[in-house]
């Protein structure tokens, strides 16, 4: 690690939701920025105008602020690098491509769209469905290398379009470190010549990249491999324009894997698990993706899925806080073999957090998604009590409200059939003994009430088993939920009584 101070980004496009594979991507950058004592930046890359989506750059802040990972410098945060939205920084581009072709390490393009198709078709074989304009045809296309500069100087003087594009060298080896993966090397033969700056004057991804990371004296640069192939155009334009020197250390992570190969978003829907982090509403055609947080993913458990999706402390510890994350994580424990996302571990994950919290963290969870469900409950230090009890039960946070609805409304569906089989008049008899006993009861505890019922049981030559399961039918409305007893004591004596009555009544007339 050099003496420079640590600076990482994130750098997403606001083209739409929030990518699994991108969180994960903020939570190495954040845990590495926290363990060397630097920054994490949000900077937005929105250069492409075509692709921008209304209200997407609010919903990467919100799901950061959700996944507990809000940047120390962005948009909304501020900071002394701004601004933080590159189209904001339009005009501080232009200047670093016009000194590329100055120094005839770009030139300028003419190339109108039919121009280029028709390159593409004439150049198409069968080993190379998809030419590319590079090396090979630079030389036969409309650009400033193959005009004179009179041409060159009436075009860009007629409103013509124009874009610059970086001229890759022919065969030479451009070699970089990479953290997780080593020596990199890339022959530049295989390389395309990028544009750099648009048409519109809006840089290109490659050379806004460079530029800003520059400008913000971003020391280590983290990415997806999905990079790798631009990393070569990268390196150039650092030797280029800043000195390769100057350069960050890069990183790039391994994909996630979804059943076949890298998760896409259309695997959630396929297989039923979400991939972005919450709730993506694309305002154009109205499709709506499930995101984590409304599956009922706890952020604590999210993050600590994605964190091991990839990287491990070199332990047997599966379930990490934050801070023992950013304790922990080192880029050398990070995997460069792709992870495989397992939904069912997933939950696992949120089932073990749900339990490892406490249940007054959960209170604020577990009301939200009551009140979503039309219960109003007013006694938060009850429902403590009654996450505590059922939370052991619940796998996702959606869960509670099966789990523990019962305790603040009475059951609407009493599963009778689960009853009715082993009904008889003796049992009738029984639960109208139990009734009147605790109508008298002075102490409403579950001990108390559970040795009642016990002792009345036996009375009645029954065994506890055969009433139990009715009793719990009775005040849950289903085979589920903690202890009988335990749940009468919550729900009080007039309303225990007032369900068995009901269901005695729908047991005698038959429905």
């Amino acid at each position: 690690m050099s003496d420079k101070k640590v600076r990482v980004r994130f750098a997403p496009s606001p083209t739409g939701g929030l990518h699994l594979g991108g969180v994960r991507t903020v939570l190495y950058n954040y845990l590495f920025a926290k363990k060397h004592g630097g920054d994490f930046i949000l900077r937005i890359e929105d250069t492409d105008q075509t692709r921008f989506v209304p209200g997407a750059e609010e919903y990467i802040f919100e799901c950061l602020k959700w996944a507990g990972l809000e940047p120390d410098e962005s948009v909304q945060h501020g900071g002394n690098y701004g601004p933080y939205r590159q189209s904001e920084r339009k005009a501080l581009y232009r200047n670093y491509a016009e000194q590329l072709v100055a120094e005839g390490l770009a030139y300028y393009a003419f190339d109108t769209p039919e121009e280029l198709e028709q390159m593409r078709q004439q150049y198409k074989t069968d080993e190379n469905p998809a030419p590319q304009y590079d090396q090979k045809v630079r030389m036969q296309m409309r650009n400033s290398l193959t005009l004179d500069g009179d041409t060159v100087h009436e075009l860009m003087h007629s409103d013509t379009p124009y874009v610059i594009r970086i001229k890759m060298p022919e065969n030479e080896t451009v070699s970089f470190n990479d953290m997780i993966r080593g020596e990199v090397s890339f022959n530049t033969s295989v390389v395309d010549d990028k544009v750099l700056l648009k048409a519109d004057g809006m840089p290109t991804y490659h050379l806004a990249v460079v530029v800003d990371d520059h400008l913000m004296e971003i020391s280590h640069a983290f990415r997806g491999e999905e990079w790798l192939p631009s990393a070569p155009v990268h390196v150039l334009l650092w030797k280029y324009l800043f000195g390769e020197d100057k350069m960050p250390q890069w990183a790039h992570f391994p994909l996630i894997l979804g059943p076949h190969g890298k998760l896409s978003k259309r695997d959630g829907a396929k297989y039923g698990f979400p991939v972005f982090a919450m709730n993506w509403k694309d305002p154009k055609s109205d499709e709506l993706t499930e995101g984590f947080k409304e599956k009922g993913f706890l952020p604590q458990a999210f993050i600590n899925l994605l964190a091991v999706l990839g990287w491990n402390d070199g332990t047997e510890q599966e379930l990490f806080s934050i801070e023992e994350m950013i304790d922990k994580f080192s880029m050398d424990r990070v995997h460069s073999a792709g992870a495989k996302f397992d939904y069912e571990k997933a939950k696992w994950f949120n089932q073990e957090w749900i339990k490892k919290l406490d249940a007054a963290a959960l209170v604020p969870k577990v009301q939200e998604i009551l009140t979503a469900k039309g219960i109003e409950v007013a006694d938060l230090a009850l429902m403590g009590k009654v996450i505590e009890l059922v939370k052991d039960r619940c796998v996702l946070l959606t869960d509670f409200y099966e789990q523990s609805s019962y305790f603040f409304i009475t059951p609407q569906v009493i599963d009778l059939a689960a009853i009715q089989p082993k009904w008889n008049e003796a049992k009738t008899l029984f639960f109208q003994e139990i009734i009147r006993n605790y109508q008298l009861a002075a102490i409403w505890e579950a001990h108390d009430l559970e040795n009642n019922f016990k002792e009345i049981a036996a009375a009645n030559q029954l065994k506890p088993g055969e009433v139990m399961l009715p009793l719990r039918i009775m005040l849950v409305g289903g085979k589920f939920g903690p202890g009988v007893f335990d749940i009468a004591t919550i729900i009080g004596k007039d309303e225990t009584i007032k369900r068995m009555e009901n269901t005695l009544k729908q047991l005698s007339s038959g429905h």
